[in-house]
């Protein structure tokens, strides 16, 4: 039985390369073949593939059958899961953002105090 763990894992390892991250952004504009999702890259058919079948096994697309083609489609729960993960370190960069929003209006005052 695969753990939530084990699913994060394997959606990292397939965002984690940034033409594997273009293919979804391809995607989240609608359904498109290996050919289509191809064309922007300076690679092979089978390269693509590849990383067609990684997006895959991390769940993050599906290929379906239409006639004599598979469009790939984008499937959105692995997404939703990282951005349940990541939600919870929300408040970390929240203060962090809060601490230089306040350094930079002190920067600010001083530069008008010395104008």
């Amino acid at each position: 039985m695969e753990t939530e763990e084990t699913k994060l894992d394997r959606t990292f390892a397939a965002l984690a390369n940034p033409t594997r991250r273009a293919i979804l952004a391809r995607l989240a504009g609608g359904e498109a073949t290996v050919n289509e999702l191809a064309a922007p890259f300076n690679m092979s058919l089978p390269a693509i593939s590849k990383h067609i079948k990684v997006l895959e096994k991390a769940g993050l697309i599906t290929q379906g059958q239409k006639a004599q083609y598979r469009p790939c489609v984008i499937n959105v729960i692995p997404l939703k899961e990282v951005s349940t993960w990541t939600e919870q370190y929300r408040h970390i960069w929240e203060t962090s953002f809060d601490r230089m929003e306040n350094y930079i209006n002190q920067i600010k005052e001083k530069e008008n105090d010395n104008e």
